[in-house]
């Protein structure tokens, strides 16, 4: 078997192919739902980076094969593929949301992104996966996003909050509480 090419040469005109072949522009919605999903995978590796606990390293994996799956999805003709993300990889997310948030002191103020490097990471995996939301929620204006995997982005980003302030905690980092300076 040959190495296949990289380049194809087909989307040097701003078009790219869903999976079933159908030709898109590279700026449409989905595009740019799978596209932001790449993304926040990719910021997840280097989120990795900055993570020791062997239960966090082990669950962010999985986020990551789920991400894969979910682009998946979204890379498809609408109507012409099913969503893996189940109840189950929701049940999981919450079950991680609930182990860290009870290793946590009790959050009365709101918070500002940073004190250490993996809170820094775990913000930026945050911020990126609600821009992923909004993609996906642009979408479902027309009703062709699974309903499963718009709630398992939106606990996804819950997640990477209390995973940043996990961050701060384990490592001795004072939170930076945020101070209205606009009374």
């Amino acid at each position: 078997m040959g190495k296949s090419k990289i380049y194809t040469k087909k989307g040097d005109e701003g078009f790219t192919s869903l999976v079933g072949g159908k030709r898109v522009s590279k700026a449409a919605l989905r595009v740019d739902a799978y596209g932001t999903v790449d993304e926040l995978n990719s910021f997840i590796s280097c989120l990795l980076e900055t993570i020791s606990d062997p239960e966090d390293r082990e669950f962010l994996l999985q986020i990551q094969s789920d991400l894969f799956t979910l682009g998946g999805y979204l890379a498809s003709e609408p109507g012409k593929s099913i969503c893996l993300i189940t109840e189950e990889n929701i049940a999981k997310i919450e079950a991680a949301i609930d182990r860290i948030d009870a290793f946590l002191p009790p959050l009365n103020r709101f918070v500002l992104p940073g004190g250490c490097s993996g809170n820094a990471m775990a913000n930026v995996c945050r911020s990126v996966c609600r821009r992923a939301e909004r993609c996906m929620v642009k979408i479902n204006r027309s009703g062709n996003i699974d309903a499963q995997a718009l709630k398992y982005i939106n606990r996804l980003s819950d997640y990477f909050f209390l995973l940043s302030r996990k961050q701060n905690f384990i490592h001795n980092a004072k939170e930076i509480i945020w101070e209205n300076s606009c009374k």
